[in-house]
């Protein structure tokens, strides 16, 4: 019977809202790192991301006792019966997920087993982890002259960054990739909140709980690659793609999600996963084409935008240009991947000086565009930005940028264009105060 008795090794982004939701499941969390700042600042209730309302809970469930922080990953193993894996997994040179971290925890896992154990995935890894986590154990165990039971089981998330918690407390979802039916037990006892308000559950064995992580996130990129190219196509021959996008939607077999054209997708998830995949495939002898041409038109488009921008200043050297968001998408302090990276550094080969503004971004896009720094003014705020620019750009779609006063916004800028890269304003308002609205695929 289920003890009641988790760890999470590893509080990054995915950690740390596994563990603290969990934990206002009900559940008993060890949450485990081997960063001494970042663990001090947890038990003292500070998150070390930005993401909305989990500082809350996180509070709410360290005065309830439900969530403890510890760099002792020795006591979390020998304390806990379920033992979730949720450290990094970046992607190497050529794409390939780094298993290193990983691997590095199943073996620490091993060292410390004092009993059965389930042994939970929660790291995006390629098919075929799950069964290199359990040989380490296995192998370690073996070293040790002991022959404790233990399960290992994939369980990929589905976080949405600046709707994690949301996403987490009431998913569309929950894959469960484990052949033992003691562990399926388990598991469920953990999500037993989600399993009596009928979220559907899948169960698999671990290979395809691995495919299912990695196929959604390249499905979803690709919508995003697919209506971006269309958005290209709409404006060489002078149609609307919101409209086209908003018609598509309507298609039940093809849903209006992810239809969004924009200067291409970003994040810690995407990129990463749709690379990490074709590299999976070719492993095996196989070349995932559509895949490959998702990723290389999210770099075409991003760079179209440039283009897009340069054909209306016609010259950007010496020009002011003011860029809207850094970050990936709304909602996050996350810039890694986003388009901001690819368009901001080619603004500035071309000659353009950039002034920027991003609600919670500036501080990771700083360290990320140091290269670029003597080409960037971070501002304090939107209409900062917009002093004496040639140009505004909108390259994230944070709310406070989606009600600007046109007219103030219109006497502080110098130029006339207002580059609208996620189609959040109408043209006809836009121009009504004199500005020229670009958009994307319009």
């Amino acid at each position: 019977m289920y003890n009641n008795r988790i760890s999470i090794i590893g509080t990054g982004y995915v950690g740390l809202v596994t563990g603290v939701c969990l934990a206002d499941f009900g559940n008993s969390i060890i949450s485990v790192d081997i960063d001494e700042a970042k663990i001090g600042k947890l038990k003292n209730g500070i998150t070390p991301i930005y993401e909305p309302g989990l500082e809350e809970v996180l509070e709410r469930n360290i005065k309830a006792g439900r969530i403890s922080f510890t760099t002792d990953i020795k006591f979390a193993v020998e304390n806990s019966e379920v033992i979730f894996i949720a450290v990094g997994t970046p992607p190497d040179e050529d794409g390939k997920a780094d298993l290193s971290a990983v691997l590095s925890v199943a073996e620490t896992i091993g060292t410390y087993m004092n009993g059965y154990k389930v042994i939970v995935n929660k790291s995006t890894v390629p098919i075929g982890t799950g069964r290199k986590v359990e040989a380490i154990i296995r192998d370690v165990l073996n070293k040790r002259g002991l022959d404790y039971d233990f399960d290992v089981v994939s369980n990929p998330e589905f976080l949405r960054e600046g709707k994690a918690v949301q996403d987490f407390t009431h998913p569309d979802r929950v894959v469960v990739g484990t052949e033992s039916e003691k562990a399926r037990d388990i598991i469920k006892e953990i999500y037993r909140t989600l399993y009596l308000n009928e979220t559907p559950f899948v169960f698999t064995n671990l290979e395809t709980a691995e495919m299912i992580k990695y196929a959604s996130n390249a499905f979803l990129a690709t919508k995003i690659s697919f209506i971006n190219e269309i958005s290209i196509l709409c404006e060489k021959v002078g149609a609307d793609v919101q409209k086209v996008a908003k018609a598509m939607g309507m298609d039940g077999r093809i849903g209006g999600k992810f239809l969004h054209p924009g200067p291409g997708y970003g994040g810690s998830c995407f990129p990463k996963d749709t690379k990490a995949l074709v590299k999976i495939a070719e492993e095996h002898g196989l070349d995932l084409k559509i895949i490959k041409a998702t990723i290389e038109a999210n770099e075409r488009q991003k760079l179209h935008m440039v283009e897009k921008i340069e054909s209306h200043l016609r010259n950007l050297n010496g020009k002011k240009i003011g860029v809207l968001g850094l970050t990936f998408k709304p909602e996050t302090d996350d810039v890694r991947e986003a388009p901001s990276l690819t368009i901001i550094p080619e603004l500035i080969k071309r000659g353009a000086i950039i002034r920027a503004f991003d609600p919670v971004g500036i501080p990771e896009a700083t360290w990320r565009l140091k290269d670029y720094e003597k080409c960037i003014v971070y501002c304090t705020n939107e209409y900062d930005v917009m002093e004496g620019v040639d140009a505004l750009v909108i390259l994230t779609e944070w709310n406070q940028f989606r009600r600007l006063d046109l007219g103030k916004v219109k006497q502080l800028m110098k130029g006339t264009y207002f580059f609208d890269l996620r189609n959040i304003y109408e043209k006809e308002e836009v121009e009504r105060v004199g500005l020229v609205h670009v958009g994307v695929g319009v």
